[in-house]
């Protein structure tokens, strides 16, 4: 049984910087393309960014290119997402995910990942 643990929320303020893990066990990260989906009360849970499995290309969302990074350790079965220059508009729970076998154009839906973590809350002050 696939299980994702996120960690690394909290509150920081405009501008500031968090590092989000997510530690995944009872499988092999290998084999996982590895995204952070984020969703406030009342919308969509939106995609923020992907790391494949093949290689770890990697892909985000228009509203954190150039602020947030996606990254992998396989050897520590980890992901991690470093976010900088945060926005209050940033503010949400951000959720790990692990799909396999996903193409580039299906990254972005989170309905083709199978595997979630609980969430983590991340909160900017303005």
């Amino acid at each position: 049984q696939v299980q994702l643990v996120e960690s690394g929320g909290g509150l920081v303020q405009t501008g500031g910087s968090l590092r989000l893990s997510c530690a995944l066990s009872g499988g092999n990260l290998r084999t996982y393309t590895m995204g952070w989906f984020r969703q406030t009360p009342g919308k969509e849970r939106a995609f923020v960014a992907a790391v494949r499995s093949n290689g770890g290309s990697t892909h985000y969302g228009d509203s954190v290119k150039g602020r947030f990074t996606i990254s992998r350790d396989n050897a520590k079965n980890t992901v991690y997402l470093q976010m900088n220059s945060l926005k209050p508009e940033d503010s949400s729970v951000y959720y790990c995910a692990a799909g396999a076998g996903l193409i580039w154009s299906s990254l972005w839906s989170s309905n083709n990942y199978a595997h979630w973590g609980q969430g983590t809350q991340v909160t900017v002050s303005s």
